[in-house]
């Protein structure tokens, strides 16, 4: 089960560009659909956000594990339209997280961390 994600969000299309970021939405559906049937991927979230002032738009969210997550990230294909869609969205970023099991195991070695600091009232 993944315990991994890879959070890929963006803000809009830029302007006069809204049909090439269409376009890329739709190249990096494809991908990820394929990659997750190669069982490259565990689950694909794909959100649309509705307009609330900030710069956050949407995002892919992809349950993988470590592995999978590094493997993705250096993949030709996935770098390529990740360049393609820079040129064309804005706010484009991704980062790493984790997700079921790994909560507790994140959580702990959180809490050890605060141990070895003095807390104040």
């Amino acid at each position: 089960m993944a315990d991994r994600v890879l959070f890929i969000g963006w803000d809009r299309p830029s302007r006069g560009r809204e049909e090439k970021a269409v376009e890329s939405f739709n190249d990096i559906v494809g991908l990820f659909g394929r990659m997750q049937q190669e069982g490259r991927l565990e689950k694909l979230d794909i959100v649309f956000l509705d307009p609330h002032g900030g710069d956050l738009g949407g995002y892919f969210m992809l349950h993988c594990s470590s592995e999978q997550i590094h493997a993705i990230e250096d993949d030709d294909d996935f770098r390529d339209a990740m360049a393609r869609a820079e040129v064309c969205v804005d706010g484009l970023g991704m980062v790493e997280g984790f997700t079921g099991d790994a909560i507790a195991r994140e959580m702990e070695r959180y809490m050890k961390a605060v141990g070895t600091v003095p807390q104040m009232a």
